[in-house]
């Protein structure tokens, strides 16, 4: 129960990154440039896709859901967060602030979970490659995506259900360039032992069970890649799956690092950098990663670009 002083909070304030004045103008365009890489990347990686037959197989329509999630993740942070560079005061109304809770959370499980959908994928075609057309059929990969969106629906609504018994106090500045779930916890004058649990068993589900997940599909993959005789096969397959264990390491280690250490070990101001590495680098960095290491896509770029200029 909240005390009885306790004030109603209507709106919040964003602290944003820094509050050093110097640095506001040069990080309001280092971000919008991350942005705009951001939108580019993953808007012209879902635009090849969808325009190049060769590519609607479920490789890649795994990554195309996977851009989808990065570029809508990407656009429910950092427009707000730019205004935290030129506004003295980056107001969010508790009902903005709950939303934006809920998508940052969609788009979070989302993710892990479409990465672990990514390396079944992989798993059952380096693993079973003879029925990979039945395992991998267009019922299946829709049914995994529907498993992806659905458990991202379930984490986002346990999260946001979560914040929304809190109260919270005179004080509402969030110690962050967003409504995450740490910085919220913190500001609330009611969270108790009860919370922390939910947010951390949700955090541990979300992550630990892709992460098991892919782990034992990586783990059959390497013992299929070691029983492959040639040398020119073994390179193939570890090939296929390089981009994706990149961007595996990358998510699933920034936000274990974020979230599954204890407040007293990483503070708010360090979590918050720590937060840059999935909310705005992961997204810019994952189509770039996908289609420069990537020949199809490369060769879908080509054949788009010269259907252009010679349409």
């Amino acid at each position: 129960m909240a005390s009885d002083n306790a004030s109603s909070v209507t709106e919040f304030v964003l602290a944003g990154l820094t509050d050093q004045p110097g640095l506001q103008i040069p990080l309001l365009f280092l971000f919008l440039g991350f942005y705009l890489v951001t939108v580019v990347g993953n808007l012209g990686l879902i635009t090849l896709i969808g325009l190049n037959s060769h590519l609607h197989i479920p490789m890649y329509f795994f990554l195309f859901n996977l851009s989808f999630i990065d570029f809508s993740f990407s656009t429910a942070i950092i427009p707000k967060m730019l205004m935290s560079f030129i506004s003295k005061n980056n107001i969010i109304s508790y009902d903005g602030c709950m939303t934006q809770l809920f998508f940052f959370c969609f788009f979070v499980f989302s993710e892990s979970f479409i990465l672990s959908a990514m390396a079944f994928d992989r798993y059952v075609a380096i693993c079973k490659p003879l029925l990979y057309t039945v395992t991998m059929s267009p019922q299946v990969c829709l049914l995994l995506l529907l498993g992806v969106y659905g458990l991202g629906v379930l984490g986002a609504t346990a999260h946001t259900g979560n914040m929304l018994f809190l109260t919270f106090c005179a004080n509402n500045l969030v110690n962050h360039y967003m409504c995450d779930i740490l910085p919220l916890l913190e500001l609330s004058c009611n969270s108790s032992y009860i919370n922390l649990l939910v947010v951390f068993i949700v955090v541990t589900i979300g992550i630990g069970v892709p992460i098991v997940a892919i782990f034992v599909s990586y783990g059959f993959i390497l013992s299929s890649i070691f029983h492959i005789s040639s040398t020119e096969g073994r390179s193939k397959a570890f090939s296929t799956c390089s981009s994706h264990i990149i961007a595996v390491s990358f998510f699933f280690g920034s936000g274990a690092f974020m979230y599954l250490k204890p407040p007293s070990i990483l503070p708010l101001d360090r979590g918050k950098v720590s937060s840059l590495f999935y909310t705005i680098l992961v997204p810019m960095f994952n189509p770039l990663i996908y289609s420069l290491r990537n020949k199809d896509v490369k060769l879908a770029l080509k054949k788009t670009l010269n259907r252009k200029i010679f349409s």
